[in-house]
């Protein structure tokens, strides 16, 4: 499968972005969840596609769905039922030559009490 982008292009992105959202917070804040994953999206989207755009100025040869799932850790850590866990998944019928998926764990999250999980399908035009 062609990618739009080397899998460590993927990974420098989303990690700047990650920092960049998350990284002053200290720890996971259900109030700033939501911006969090609007920004995340937002930004990540952005640097996409400026990364895949023709330099005629012409539309991206890609269309993008970005996620992002940011999931809180056990909040008592005397509790014996362990952390959160979760599994997420994704299928698609596509086009093998053209269409792909990528997904990330933001190792930086773990610190800050958190997981931050992002995945990008692309989809060739």
């Amino acid at each position: 499968m062609a990618a739009p982008l080397p899998t460590e292009k993927f990974e420098t992105f989303a990690t700047e972005v990650c920092e960049q959202v998350i990284g002053k917070a200290d720890k996971y804040d259900h109030a700033s969840v939501p911006t969090w994953n609007s920004d995340i999206i937002n930004e990540l989207l952005k640097l996409l596609i400026a990364a895949t755009s023709p330099s005629d100025e012409s539309s991206p040869p890609f269309k993008f769905v970005v996620s992002s799932t940011i999931i809180q850790h056990q909040v008592h850590p005397n509790e014996t039922t362990g952390r959160r866990g979760m599994h997420s998944a994704v299928g698609a019928f596509w086009n093998n030559e053209k269409d792909g998926t990528w997904s990330f764990k933001w190792e930086g999250a773990e610190a800050r009490g958190m997981d931050v999980v992002i995945s990008v399908t692309w989809i060739g035009i």
